[in-house]
């Protein structure tokens, strides 16, 4: 073989790797960028967006402590458990779109201390509140000012009998660790992302 046909071939096997090089890297930047769109764990987990039953801000304890004296509504109480049910799925009670089903849909964002009698202490409100305990109705009030933004209910009115009503038949149906708010499992998302390079 002449000393010219070792330089072509030589030549065209540098041609070809040059050019074979690029492509292939770019072959291999498109199957990163395919395996990265088809990773479900790429996406942001809808889980991890605020809770919106945590809002932040303290609230004065007068708004949500009955006033001494106060007696709530008398009524039927299948009529009243009947109306506090609609105003449980009542958006328009709130300044932000949401309901107490927005919070509680399946029995979620209830502790365990759901279940027991009232009074009793609620973590909420004495986080925001510096209340100690609270009665059911007091319950709804706070739940009208924090999550959903609103003014309390009055006192005497006949939503706040119902939606207390009603929530009283929500408790009675409700076993701790029954229900498991969606959000509050372990994301998978967080587990090592099947689609990253092994070492």
């Amino acid at each position: 073989m002449t000393t010219v046909a070792r330089a072509l071939i030589t030549a065209g096997a540098v041609l070809s790797f040059g050019l074979a090089g690029p492509a292939l890297a770019s072959d291999s930047q498109s199957g990163a960028q395919v395996a990265q769109a088809t990773n479900p764990c790429a996406a942001k987990n809808p889980c991890a967006a605020k809770n919106p039953c945590g809002a932040a801000g303290k609230v004065d304890p007068k708004l949500i402590t009955r006033p001494a004296g106060t007696k709530l509504m008398a009524g039927k109480p299948a009529d009243l458990i009947k109306e506090g049910e609609r105003l449980w799925n009542d958006k328009k009670l709130s300044t932000n779109g949401l309901a107490c089903q927005t919070c509680h849909q399946g029995n979620a964002a209830f502790l365990p201390s759901f279940a027991k009698p009232y009074p009793h202490p609620v973590a909420m409100v004495q986080e925001k509140a510096g209340v100690k305990q609270v009665q059911l109705d007091e319950m709804v009030q706070i739940c009208m000012v924090v999550p959903m933004a609103s003014k309390p209910l009055p006192w005497g009115s006949e939503d706040l009998a119902a939606l207390t009503a009603y929530t009283r038949e929500v408790q009675k149906a409700f076993k701790p660790g029954a229900a498991a708010n969606p959000c509050g499992a372990k994301n998978p998302c967080a587990a090592k992302n099947p689609c990253a390079p092994k070492k």
